[in-house]
């Protein structure tokens, strides 16, 4: 019941307890007896019950009339809701980039990276560098102490005069054979004439031509004599420069401008030649990122292709780089092709070692369709999707899906540019039935 009934109603209950009392009072002054009081007459009281009656009357009907309107309006409601076609979001379907983007993880290393050995015998008098340090080449990194290399440079050069003064020697007497072997000639010479003129006999002929012949064998000794001494020379200067040589590494120099990322060494240690580990140093100016393409995608790969990468720990910040070379095969293992990607970093925010997400971007002739990966079917009889026809009514088409990038798609075969799917299709999609498409950006405007 509505406050106006109720309202109307309390009228009425006091009115009727009014006449009541109007009667009550009426028969105790007829009991009583004068004084008389004024009774009223008939045609009052009906006509206060008329007057009752209309406006309880009034009061029903302004209460009940709008209460039926209410409910028709209700009811008209409900029926229009449940003859209403069921409403169902829809999206156009759209061509991806004409731009390829591949994700893929890569691990970030240093563009040159090499171990520092001991090339010396000794113990670490200085060290001059340590880890983080940036180094150019040729800086003294460390300096090693050999107090018996000094004693190896004396020798050698002791050794280096004697070959030196040897061959000094051997000229002096190939100086003096080349004398001999010419007086020798001459005497022969002479000795020869004598001869032919019978002066002498042929055996005197004979005797100084054997001395002269003596002569001149002892003179090709002699010269071989002088190489052998100027090698024996040579080879002490050889020995003396490679000794210098050693003696030069006791200065441990950077070979290339870097970072030191490790020292296994400190001031006083013993080091050999040849196999101690002293620093090792990389070129972090250029960095370069190894990752894996998969087989599917590795024919899109190509020499000099724009690359971005990412880090966690830098969040919002991609650094550009290129392809710089693969490997040309495929590892029959994973089924992969190796990437390399040189990454320029001048301000060495990127370290070796990092994880690092790698965007690969390659231009597309023939872009794919996308879908919303939620929009998808999976049946045993294959993947589908809710499309939704120029008639409004539902068809279950089967897709072939190809790259999967996640929250997207993309279609090989089934759809067609324009198309309208169901991005996610519930129990109401079925086959064949009659919706009201709304479109998500329509439905987000009026919203």
């Amino acid at each position: 019941m509505s406050p106006e009934q109720e309202r109307l109603q309390k009228e009425n209950e006091e009115l009727k307890r009014q006449l009541r009392e109007l009667k009550s009072a009426g028969h105790a002054a007829a009991e009583t007896g004068p004084p008389k009081l004024w009774r009223p007459s008939a045609i009052t009281i009906w006509s206060i019950f008329l007057v009752a009656t209309v406006l309880i009357f009034v009061a029903f009907l302004s209460g009940y009339i709008p209460l039926l309107k209410r409910r028709a309006v209700i009811a008209s409601d409900t029926h229009e809701q449940e003859r209403a076609l069921p409403r169902v979001e829809v999206i156009e379907v759209r061509r991806a980039s004409d731009k390829s983007e591949l994700e893929l993880p890569g691990n970030i290393q240093a563009i040159t990276e090499a171990p520092i050995l001991a090339r010396a015998d000794g113990y670490i008098l200085r060290r001059m560098v340590d880890i983080g340090d940036r180094v150019q080449a040729g800086q003294t990194l460390a300096e090693i102490e050999a107090p018996e290399m000094e004693e190896q440079v004396r020798q050698s050069k002791a050794n280096l005069q004697l070959a030196q003064a040897a061959v000094d020697q051997a000229l002096a007497n190939y100086q003096q054979g080349k004398t001999d072997t010419e007086l020798a000639r001459v005497t022969a010479e002479r000795w020869k004439s004598l001869a032919g003129r019978g002066v002498v006999s042929r055996q005197e002929n004979d005797q100084y031509q054997a001395q002269y012949q003596s002569h001149a064998a002892g003179l090709d000794s002699l010269e071989k004599a002088i190489g052998v001494q100027r090698s024996n020379v040579a080879a002490a200067q050889a020995n003396l420069a490679r000794i210098e040589r050693m003696q030069s590494y006791l200065l441990v120099k950077a070979p290339f401008s870097g970072v030191i990322t490790l020292r296994n060494v400190d001031v006083g240690a013993l080091v050999n030649s040849g196999s101690t580990l002293l620093f090792r140093i990389a070129q972090t100016g250029t960095l370069r990122t190894y990752l894996n393409v998969p087989q599917a995608q590795s024919s899109s790969v190509r020499l000099g292709q724009t690359a971005r990468l990412s880090v966690a720990n830098l969040p919002g910040r991609q650094f550009a780089g290129a392809v710089a070379r693969t490997a040309n095969a495929l590892d029959p293992a994973s089924r992969t092709l190796l990437v390399e990607v040189h990454v320029p970093n001048p301000e060495g925010a990127l370290l070796p070692g990092m994880y690092a997400r790698v965007d690969l971007v390659s231009a597309r002739a023939n872009a794919p369709l996308l879908i919303p990966s939620d929009a998808l079917i999976a049946r045993g009889t294959g993947t589908e999707v809710a499309v939704v026809r120029q008639d409004h009514t539902v068809h279950l088409q089967k897709i072939e899906v190809g790259r999967d990038y996640g929250d997207r798609l993309e279609v090989i075969s089934g759809l067609k540019d324009g198309d309208m799917i169901v991005p996610n299709p519930g129990d109401v999609v079925r086959e064949g039935i009659e919706v009201q498409p709304v479109p998500v950006a329509e439905k987000a405007t009026q919203k």
